[in-house]
């Protein structure tokens, strides 16, 4: 008696649940990236010395302080919340500022004075805030008047 040999069965693969879990996978990762805005280039003159001869007279400037906690006081006067990113209320005052400022004829000047301790990002929130109301002549407060050497 002769036996049948049954032909050899190639195993195959499914690949459609292997993409299901790929696109799943693509579709998650999308979901939960969190998109930052691109931060613009900010032009701004670091805090240096320079010998000058007649007495200038210097325009009006802002000052804006930012403590520890992240709350930013503009000549005293405190904006928008310690975690508020956009921070439109200082963004509106600055628009306001250059605005009278150039009306005037006078350059819109803005210091930053952070304390020691502050966070590095919420500088940048107040530079981007800067650059959203126009204002390019931005710089840095070196330290306190009352601080000993």
């Amino acid at each position: 008696m002769k036996l049948k040999h049954k032909d050899d069965v190639k195993a195959a693969v499914d690949m459609t649940p292997m993409i299901d879990c790929v696109f799943l996978l693509l579709v998650f990762f999308m979901v939960s990236t969190t998109f930052n805005k691109q931060e613009a280039d900010i032009s701004f003159a670091l805090p240096g010395t320079a010998e000058q001869s007649d007495a200038v007279e210097i325009p009006d400037e802002q000052i804006i302080q930012i403590t520890e906690a992240g709350n930013v006081f503009l000549n005293d006067l405190e904006y928008d919340a310690p975690t508020d990113a956009d921070m439109p209320e200082l963004v509106k005052t600055l628009i306001l500022f250059r605005q009278t400022a150039d009306a005037n004829r006078v350059p819109a000047m803005i210091t930053i004075a952070p304390e020691d301790n502050v966070k590095q990002q919420r500088v940048v929130d107040v530079l981007n805030a800067c650059t959203a109301a126009k204002i390019a002549n931005v710089t840095f407060a070196v330290g306190s008047e009352d601080e000993e050497i």
